[in-house]
C-alpha cells in the first residue's frame, strides 16, 4: 500500500481512526454529562408541559434546536433516533415533527459520509476483505437504488449504512437524496406515534389522573402501530429481493 492516502494525505495510520475516535469522544462524553436521561419517554412524560410551552414561546428557535439536536445525535451515532423521531411528533406533529427529524438525520448521516471519505476511504476498503467486494459491486450497479434498499430496510445498522456509500465513492447527491427518501416511513410512523401520545397524556391530565399502558391503546397508537408493521412488512421484503440479486 502506498505512504499516503488521496490527496496526497498523510500516513493512513495517523489518520485513519481520527472520525471514530471523535464519535467515541462525542458518545462518551454524552452518556458522561447524562445527556441519554433526557432521550427517554419518562422525562418526556415528565417534562411535556414545559417542553410544549418552550416549543409554543419560540416557534422558530425549537424547531431548529430541535434539528441540530437530531443532527448531532446521527453524527456521534448516539442510539436515540426513533425517541428523537417521537420527540418530534410529540412536540411539532406527525408531519412537521416527521420532516424536522428526517432533515436532522439526513444531515447528521452526510456529516459521517463526508468524514469517512475524507479519511482514507481506501484504507477502510481494503481491510473489510469479501464484504466489501459484496457492497462495492451493490454500488456500481446502481448506487442510488442499493443505497435505498438499505436505508428503507433496517436488517443493516444504521451506521453501517452511513459509512459504507463513502468507501466506494457514492456522489454526494445520491447519498443524501437516497437517504431523506429511504428513511421517510420510518420517520413519519414515528412521528405519529409520538402524536398519538400528546394526546394520550392530554386526556389524561385533564382527567386529573395519570396515562397507564391501556389509555395507549387509541385509534391514533394503533394506527401508528400498523404504520410500523408495515415498514418492517416492507423491510423484509426488501431484504428477501436483496438478498437474492446478491452478486
Amino acid at each position: 500500500m502506498s505512504g499516503n492516502c488521496n490527496g496526497g494525505m498523510p500516513e493512513p495510520g495517523r489518520w485513519h481512526f481520527v472520525p471514530l475516535a471523535i464519535v467515541a469522544a462525542g458518545l462518551v462524553l454524552g452518556y458522561a454529562l447524562g445527556w441519554h436521561q433526557y432521550l427517554s419517554l419518562e422525562y418526556l412524560g415528565q417534562s411535556r408541559q414545559a417542553l410544549k410551552a418552550f416549543v409554543a414561546a419560540n416557534p422558530v428557535i425549537a424547531p431548529l434546536g430541535f434539528v441540530v439536536l437530531y443532527t448531532l445525535a446521527v453524527a456521534f451515532s448516539f442510539p436515540a433516533a426513533s425517541i428523537l423521531t417521537i420527540f418530534g411528533g410529540f412536540l411539532f406533529g406527525w408531519l412537521f415533527g416527521g420532516v424536522l427529524a428526517i432533515v436532522g438525520a439526513t444531515v447528521g448521516a452526510t456529516i459521517i459520509f463526508l468524514a469517512a471519505r475524507t479519511f482514507c476511504s481506501g484504507y477502510v476498503r481494503e481491510r473489510v476483505g469479501s464484504v466489501a467486494t459484496k457492497l462495492s459491486r451493490g454500488f456500481e450497479k446502481n448506487a442510488f437504488a442499493y443505497l435505498l434498499v438499505l436505508r428503507i430496510a433496517p436488517f443493516v445498522p444504521f451506521f453501517i449504512v452511513n459509512i459504507a456509500p463513502a468507501l466506494f465513492k457514492v456522489r454526494l447527491r445520491t447519498y443524501i437524496v437516497a437517504t431523506f427518501i429511504g428513511i421517510m416511513p420510518g420517520a413519519f410512523a414515528y412521528a405519529w406515534l409520538g402524536q398519538g401520545c400528546d394526546s394520550v397524556l392530554i386526556a389524561a391530565r385533564n382527567a386529573g389522573q395519570q396515562a397507564t399502558i391501556r389509555d395507549l391503546v387509541t385509534p391514533q397508537i394503533t394506527i401508528a402501530f400498523v404504520a410500523l408493521a408495515l415498514v418492517a412488512a416492507l423491510a423484509a421484503v426488501v431484504k428477501k429481493a436483496w438478498i437474492s440479486r446478491m452478486p
